[in-house]
Parts: structure tokens; C-alpha cells; sequence
């Protein structure tokens, strides 16, 4: 909206409070308050559900895959096969065979659900997951045959077990006798302790060498699940549709969608419903905005008329008034952007904080599936939310401006 010089002189002046015309600029200050809150709402709301979304599909996928084999009655017979021709295929960039079976754990007189993953040498080395998130202790102790496995902090935790210590793992599969099956124990020693970052992993996993994983459940050469990594996660389905026809009759291909839809159909509706209500905030503060302008239109009537009379055309009242309401909304909008990156700069200083004073933890992994506040911004969404803002506010000063313009300076100067 190009202004010339007078018409800029006039906006900056209105901007500014006159006499007996302080509740306006307070209701103008509020104004921009409430722009700027939504803002940063705005950012905020959608910054920490992206970086939700994004950080648990990281971490699960990086432990599970984007797809996996997984083998009827828990065992796969063929997986050396399927692990080739799966590597092999246009899109995959790894298949690992893993072994994942619920068990029970017991370490100092306490007993806990956990998983077994039994894999490769090699991929316990490989995954960032487990090899770069350990706590405690050396995972390289963690060999075929060695009887030391690498546990989440979270089941450390609740076992009392850290590197040293033994736990006992319990399978129900065990020997039979004549008074029924006797459930198999087998005692490691804890290696190391690692944290992926996810609760549930964390307070679970029991990683150890497929070998030994084999030995403890008595599946002979068999494996119970191929994970497959791809180079595209959204189209794993597609890519790995050859290895149908392997699988029939054996096992199931399910990809990280199957395995958490629900989770993440969740999530990407919750961050629509949380931008629509955020929205709201922006549509109240753009009728504040409406408010503060209509109120100063009544005030600047006097002024209106004169400017008419001096030759102001209708256009140039309308400008001044609209510059005015989008100066309010401009404002408001930048201070959002910088409110919003200071408090996600800050973001888990303050859930910290919160648990510090209050001792209410504001972020409990067990509920929140993540031990810390992730975010991701993303400039295109930022972005949007401003032109959102703007696309909001702008009938909010256009409908007062209009109001200033239709002003008849014969009727308001007619008893001057």
C-alpha cells in the first residue's frame, strides 16, 4: 500500500495517543498483545507437534524400520533369504533379522515385562539408537556367547540394574517334565545402559547378540522379524511389494504405518484441531483491532472532515486508517515471531523450571511417550501462519477504514 507524504505524516501521527485519547492506544496496546500472543502460540503449537511427529518417527523407526517381515507363529526359517533379496531391492538401504520376544526380567528381588531384541553383531554397532545413546557403560562387551546384554535406562531404573549388576531373564518356553513346563531362566550380566528417548523403548528393551537371543528361546537358526530401512519411509510399501510373493504363506510385510497408524493419525489431527483454536486467539485480537479503529475513527471525525475539505480524496482516508489497523497487526506479528522463538529456545528450561517450583512434572515421558520437548519449525508453516494473520486482520481494518472514508465533512463541519 503506497503512501505519499502526507498521508504518512497523518498515519504516524494516529498511531501515536492524543489528547484524551489514551484508552484508545490501550486498546491498541491490547491489540497488539493479543496478535502477538496468538503468534506465538501459533508457532509454538505447531513447532512442538512437528518436532513430536518427527522425533518419534525417528527414534521408532530407526529401532524397527520402515517396514518388517515379521514371521507367522514368531519365526521366520527363510530370513537369510529374504534378508538378500530385501537389501537387494531398488529403495532399501538395509535388512537386518532381528529377534523380538516379550519376557520377564528379574534383578534384586524385582520383576519387570521387558523385550528381547536379539540382533546381528553388527547392527548393534550400527544402530544410532542404541550405539549413540549409551549412558553407562561399554556396549562393545556386548558379544556372542560373552552373557552381557545392553538395557534402556528406564528398565535400569526400575530393576536397579546398571553395568555390573545381573538380571535373569525368563522364558515360559522352557523344559518339560512330568508336572507340566518349567519356565527357562537364563542370568547376563548388564554391559551397558542406553537411552533412546522414547518411554516405552527405554523402559523395555533388553538388547543382546541374535546368537544368544536364539540359544535363550530355543529357536534353533530362526529369527522372528527381517526390519528393512528405506530411502523413502512413505513409500515403503511400495518398494518392498516384490518380497509379497516370498513372504505368502510364511509371514506378513507391515510397514511403520501399520505398526503405528493410529499414533500418528492422532497426532496430525491434533495438530490441525490445536491450529484451528489457536486461530481463533489471532480472529478475537483482529477485532480488538477493529475495535481500537473504530474507536479512533469516532475520535478523528473532527480531523476527517477538515482533511476532506482540504482536498483529502475518500482513498487517501481510507489508506491512512488501513495503514494504521495493519500497523497494529505488523507489530503484533513480529513480536509474536520473536516471543515464539525465545520460548521454544527456552522450551525445555522452562518444563524444568516448572518441575523445579512446583514439583508438578509438566512433561512426564510415561505420558508423553518422549523424556524431553522436542520442536522442528518449519519455515513454510511459519510462514503461513503470518499470511493466516494478516488475511485475518486485514477485513478488521478495512471495514473501519471504509466507515472514516464514507465521512461527510458537510454534516460534521455543518455547526463548526
Amino acid at each position: 500500500m503506497i503512501l505519499n507524504r502526507y498521508e504518512r505524516m497523518i498515519a504516524r501521527h494516529y498511531l501515536l495517543p492524543g489528547k484524551g485519547e489514551g484508552f484508545i492506544f490501550l486498546v491498541a496496546g491490547f491489540s497488539v498483545a493479543a496478535v502477538a500472543l496468538g503468534v506465538a502460540a501459533l508457532i509454538i503449537v505447531m513447532s512442538v507437534m512437528n518436532g513430536f511427529r518427527a522425533e518419534l518417527l525417528e527414534k521408532t523407526v530407526g529401532l524397527n524400520g520402515d517396514a518388517m517381515v515379521q514371521g507367522y507363529n514368531g519365526q521366520l526359517s527363510n530370513w537369510r533369504q529374504i534378508t538378500d533379496v530385501a537389501a537387494k531391492l531398488p529403495g532399501v538401504t538395509s535388512a537386518q533379522p532381528s529377534i523380538d520376544q516379550p519376557l520377564m526380567a528379574s534383578a534384586n528381588g524385582r520383576v519387570e515385562g521387558v523385550e528381547v531384541h536379539g540382533m546381528r553383531l553388527q547392527d548393534i554397532r550400527g544402530n544410532k539408537e542404541i550405539a549413540g545413546n549409551v549412558k553407562s557403560g561399554d556396549l562393545s562387551l556386548v558379544t556372542p556367547g560373552s552373557g552381557y546384554v545392553a538395557i534402556g535406562s528406564g528398565l535400569a531404573d526400575e530393576l536397579g540394574a546398571y553395568p555390573g549388576s545381573e538380571i535373569s531373564l525368563i522364558s515360559p518356553d522352557g523344559r518339560s517334565t512330568p508336572v507340566g513346563s518349567i519356565p527357562r531362566i537364563v542370568t547376563y550380566t548388564v554391559a551397558a545402559v542406553f537411552e533412546v528417548g522414547v518411554y516405552d523403548y527405554d523402559k523395555l528393551y533388553v538388547v543382546m547378540p541374535m546368537q544368544d537371543a536364539q540359544t535363550l528361546l530355543l529357536m534353533g537358526d530362526n529369527v522372528s522379524t527381517v526390519k528393512i530401512d528405506t530411502s523413502n519411509p512413505d513409500k515403503a510399501e511400495q518398494i518392498l511389494e516384490p518380497l509379497q510373493s516370498m513372504v505368502n504363506g510364511r509371514g506378513v510385510v507391515r510397514t511403520w504405518k501399520d505398526l503405528n497408524s493410529s499414533l500418528f493419525q492422532a497426532i496430525d489431527l491434533e495438530r490441525v484441531v490445536m491450529f484451528i483454536i489457536v486461530c481463533i486467539v489471532v480472529l478475537v485480537a483482529a477485532f480488538n483491532i477493529a475495535s481500537s479503529l473504530i474507536m479512533l475513527v469516532r475520535a478523528k471525525t473532527r480531523d476527517i472532515a477538515i482533511l476532506r475539505t482540504m482536498g483529502a480524496s475518500r482513498g487517501a482516508v481510507l489508506r491512512i486508517f488501513m495503514v494504521v489497523g495493519l500497523a497494529i497487526g505488523v507489530t503484533g506479528i513480529v513480536i509474536g515471531l520473536i516471543l515464539g522463538a525465545i520460548a521454544l529456545y527456552f522450551r525445555q528450561g522452562a518444563v524444568d523450571a516448572v518441575h523445579y517450583f512446583t514439583g508438578v512434572n509438566a512433561w512426564d515421558p510415561s505420558v508423553r511417550i518422549l523424556t524431553d520437548l522436542p520442536s522442528q519449525t518449519d519455515p513454510k508453516e511459519v510462514a503461513a501462519i503470518v499470511v493466516v494473520t494478516l488475511l485475518l486482520i486485514f477485513p478488521a481494518t478495512l471495514l473501519p477504514a471504509r466507515r472514516a472514508a464514507r465521512t461527510d465533512p458537510v454534516q460534521v463541519l455543518r455547526y463548526e
